[in-house]
C-alpha cells in the first residue's frame, strides 16, 4: 500500500457549511465501503480554495476510481515518500532520544 496526498480544487471550500463537509464526507465513506479494496483515507486540510487529501491505496489508479465513486473531483494526486518534522532538523539529538527509552522484551 503506497500513500498518497490528493489536491481538489474547490473555490469556496474554506466556507462550506458543516452540512455540506459531512456529504463530502460521506460520499468518500459510500464510496469505500463499495470500493471492494483495501483503501484508506486518513483525513482531509480543508483551506481557502481546495481540499487536500490523505489516503492509502494499492495505486494512484485506486485513488481516481474511488474519487469517481464518490463523485467528488481530483486535480493532482502526489505519492508520499517520507514525511518530516522538527525532529528531522537535528537528527543526533532524534537518535538520541531513541536510545533513552527502554528496551522491551
Amino acid at each position: 500500500m503506497k500513500k498518497f496526498i490528493v489536491e481538489r480544487n474547490l473555490p469556496g471550500a474554506g466556507n462550506l457549511t458543516r452540512e455540506e463537509l459531512q456529504i463530502i464526507s460521506e460520499s468518500s465513506c459510500n464510496a469505500i465501503a463499495r470500493f471492494g479494496k483495501h483503501y484508506h483515507w486518513i483525513e482531509s486540510y480543508v483551506t481557502n480554495d481546495r481540499i487536500y487529501c490523505i489516503h492509502i491505496a494499492e495505486s494512484e489508479a485506486a485513488v481516481r476510481e474511488h474519487a469517481k465513486l464518490a463523485n467528488i473531483p481530483i486535480n493532482t494526486i502526489n505519492e508520499i515518500f517520507t514525511i518530516i518534522d522538527p525532529l528531522a532538523s537535528n537528527p543526533l539529538e532524534h537518535s538520541l532520544l531513541k536510545m533513552e527509552r527502554p528496551v522491551t522484551l
